[in-house]
């Protein structure tokens, strides 16, 4: 039962405000910038050894499981994830542990001096590139074996992908999102997510990924003559499932994977097979690393349950494959409750099709605006729920929407907050404490 009905706000300290004052420069596609600041820098992605991840749905799952399994088998290693959920540490991790608010102020401090030259020389660095940079730097003083590192956006032109040769590029599930950005269509999109893809380096995907999609996949695979393994995400056994997570039998291994849902069974085989790869090139992870490092695996705010009675569930979905992939848990899993929800979505997003996906399962909805200047308003929001034919209340205040939910909601029922993680980032702090 949530108990705590204030937020809990993390304070942003001044690396993190310096940040976000970069923002104001925007996304500016491009790895000139961040290539120049590297260089100043000391070139600290040069010694490093990456798994690189790109996908629409699933790469920070797949990141989560990878880096797991690593530190699982012995190695330092780093995780680099975007957005954070509670704290804006939790993208620079080590071991699983984020970056403390002294070594995050140093870094930061030296890549600030770098940013302030360059602007003199009229070369702007964006936030996403500044964190980037700090983070490569991090991870090279800490002495890390491998990183792991998720893409921002797209791939072709993200900053992370300035690194070099990693030693496995995975694609993960491709599906429509940043359409004005990335391309109208999943093939447009998968071409730029392939970017990540270099010339002579393994690369994994999944069985799972439409025909076009697949087909790009291939082809830059082959034009980067880079050797592709894609996993074959039907060959699996089921041996037991829940809300909670599933008991599969896969490549001859029993593995628990600790989210629910038929997609999270496939971010765990492409992480496994992304695992396999790494181990063909003589790295050693033992079976029992393997195990462990899935079944203790952690990722907020994706299909997590923070409450039992009622039953009150946080996931970020806000684009049609994580809108299906929940939709997907709710008809397995629950089945007969009266479910209300708590929605919050970017205005970029394609909100009438997330809506036609989940609504049919949701009696009520409370309609609100995520903490982001992106954000549909909540009156705005509510009038597109109801045009569904499913109620809906407008809030102001996050706070006021999520304790009317669970006043609302039945002790056999359930409440699923969801549309953004923006929105899961605002009340996470109300019902668990990060990383407990």
């Amino acid at each position: 039962m949530i108990v705590n009905s204030q937020f809990a706000w993390c304070e942003m300290n001044k690396s993190e405000k310096y940040y976000h004052s970069l923002l104001t420069f925007g996304m500016i596609p491009g790895l000139e910038r961040i290539k120049i600041l590297l260089e100043r820098l000391g070139n600290p992605q040069k010694s490093l050894r990456f798994i690189h991840v790109a996908g629409t749905n699933g790469k920070g799952t797949v990141c989560t499981f990878i880096a797991n399994v690593l530190t699982s088998a012995g190695y330092k290693t780093g995780l680099y994830t975007s957005p954070y959920i509670v704290d804006f540490r939790e993208r620079i991790r080590v071991n699983g542990e984020m970056i403390s608010e002294n070594d995050l102020d140093t870094v930061t401090e030296r890549v600030k001096n770098e940013i302030e030259k360059l602007k003199k020389e009229d070369i702007i660095i964006t936030e996403f590139e500044a964190v980037t940079a700090a983070a490569f730097v991090y991870y090279r003083d800490c002495g890390c074996d491998f990183v792991v590192l998720e893409t921002g956006l797209g791939g072709r032109f993200d900053a992370t992908n300035v690194i070099e040769r990693p030693l496995v590029s995975v694609i993960t599930s491709i599906s429509l999102d940043h359409v004005k950005i990335l391309g109208g269509t999943t093939a447009e999109i998968a071409y730029e997510k392939c970017g990540i893809i270099k010339n002579n380096c393994p690369a994994v995907t999944n069985s799972a990924q439409f025909g076009d999609v697949i087909k790009v996949i291939k082809e830059q695979a082959e034009v980067k003559n880079s050797e592709l393994y894609v996993a074959d995400v039907r060959v699996y056994s089921v041996l037991g499932d829940s809300i909670r997570g599933s008991e599969i039998f896969y490549g001859g291994r029993n593995i628990f994977v600790p989210f629910p849902g038929k997609h999270q069974i496939e971010n765990c085989i492409t992480a496994l097979t992304a695992v396999d790869v790494l181990k063909k090139q003589g790295i050693v992870i033992s079976e029992r690393a393997i195990r462990n490092g899935i079944k203790n695996s952690k990722n907020p705010a994706r299909c997590e349950i923070v409450s039992e009675k009622p039953l009150v569930i946080l996931d970020g979905c806000h684009n049609e494959g994580s809108a299906k992939a929940l939709a997907a848990v709710i008809e397995k899993y629950l089945k007969g409750k009266k479910i209300n929800a708590m929605m919050g979505m970017m205005a970029d997003k394609d909100i009438s099709k997330v809506l036609s996906l989940l609504l049919p399962y949701f009696n009520s909805v409370a309609a609100v605006a995520p903490s982001n200047p992106r954000a549909i308003s909540a009156s705005e929001l509510a009038g597109k729920i109801k045009k569904f034919g499913v109620g809906a209340v407008s809030f102001d205040n996050i706070n006021d929407a999520y304790q009317y939910s669970l006043k609302n909601t039945d002790e056999n029922g359930a409440l699923i907050v969801c549309g953004s993680l923006y929105l899961c980032s605002d009340i996470y702090s109300a019902a668990v404490s990060f990383g407990k």
